[in-house]
């Protein structure tokens, strides 16, 4: 099906504009994708957006009149419009020419397959969203099983979010939980529970590691609970050899996790 928006008021947009909101996103269980590049990385992991919108005048490309095709033979909705109702959209003036809508995914514990992977990474009230999509790029790039996140993290839907993980949202199984939901299903069955810490840690090069990993990162600004650090199974430290006295919640769980990959494949 194709539609050509012309009015600012279309019902539509109103309702396009309503998912940069968290309450409207969760509420409806959609959300939005900018750029090509993005769409068709999406295409390629089985996701076709249920509505494809599209700026007027922009440049013909194969792959997005792939992407048209099979929006359409999926029985979604192809919309045209002007480059301002885009950015209306979008919010953004300099906004990319295309913007594709996609269902949530299903993100509960249960849906995990714990057999994914031999690292899985942990985000504990994770608050920023370019953050999130970083581990979710970093969980692509070691091969995890998947991002579980903790408590109150940032929406992994938002558009910050979703640019962040280049991608990476349409690769990596995704897992929302509180914690007290979290700890029963980790202890449920195999599962090391690893934290960057200073209380009693270890230096976290040559650690004693094992598979399957769950690797916690925690807020940045307030690290990890007390309690939730106590859970933990091993607790390793690393060494900052300048003025910082910590790395950012993302770098430090990427660090961690490559390090964990180099132990388990040794």
């Amino acid at each position: 099906m194709r539609k050509h928006i012309t009015g600012f008021s279309n019902p539509t947009v109103k309702y396009l504009r309503s998912l940069r909101d968290k309450k409207h996103r969760k509420r409806a269980g959609q959300f939005l994708v900018e750029g090509l590049r993005l769409l068709e990385d999406a295409r390629t992991c089985g996701h076709v957006p249920r509505q494809l919108v599209m700026a007027e005048g922009r440049d013909a490309h194969d792959l997005l009149a792939r992407l048209e095709s099979e929006v359409e033979a999926a029985g979604g909705e192809v919309i045209t419009t002007t480059p301002d109702i885009l950015s209306k959209i979008t919010g953004k003036s300099n906004t990319q020419s295309v913007v594709g809508v996609f269902d949530e995914f299903d993100t509960g514990l249960a849906r995990l397959d714990r057999d994914a992977g031999t690292i899985w990474m942990v985000a504990q009230d994770l608050r920023d969203p370019g953050n999130l999509g970083t581990m979710l790029r970093t969980c692509d790039a070691v091969g995890a099983g998947g991002l579980i996140l903790i408590d109150d993290c940032a929406d992994p839907f938002s558009a910050e979010a979703v640019r962040a993980s280049m991608g990476a949202v349409f690769t990596v199984a995704l897992a929302q939980a509180r914690w007290e939901e979290f700890l029963p299903w980790l202890r449920g069955g195999a599962g090391q529970l690893v934290a960057a810490s200073l209380r009693d840690a270890v230096p976290y090069r040559g650690a004693a590691y094992q598979a399957p990993c769950f690797i916690l990162v925690g807020n940045e600004s307030q690290g990890l609970p007390e309690a939730y650090e106590a859970e933990c199974d091993l607790r390793v430290t690393m060494p900052m050899k300048g003025r910082a006295d910590s790395l950012n919640a993302a770098v430090a769980g990427a660090v961690l996790a490559y390090e964990v990959l180099a132990g388990l494949e040794a």
